[in-house]
């Protein structure tokens, strides 16, 4: 009857890293990461859980008359900080998986 112990000790293996998992996703919510577009005259504020926060956008780049620059700008700065989001949770939830293989985890 060795397999049975192997087994609860696999179980609470794995407790202790989906406690460790959601810890770390918790903490990713928290985190505030900027993108920047225009040589910072745009910039974004994202959390860890991609959700936008913060716009900023400097006066001297509001333009009436291009009014798509800015919208290309706010765009860029979005999109880079989503990026920027992206990389940080590939990276902590990345830890997780590593040597294990599941299929579909992340």
């Amino acid at each position: 009857m060795r397999g049975m112990g192997n087994m609860q000790n696999m179980m609470k293996q794995m407790q202790k890293m989906q406690k460790k998992m959601a810890q770390a996703q918790e903490e990713l919510g928290e985190k505030r990461i900027e993108g920047s577009a225009g040589g910072g005259m745009v910039t974004v504020i994202v959390t860890g859980h991609k959700e936008i926060v913060d716009v900023q956008i400097k006066q001297e780049v509001v333009d009436p008359d291009d009014v798509e620059m800015l919208q290309d700008l706010v765009l860029a700065a979005t999109n880079d900080a989503l990026k920027k989001a992206e990389e940080l949770t590939n990276s902590t939830m990345g830890q997780f998986t590593k040597g294990m293989n599941l299929p579909g985890m992340f």
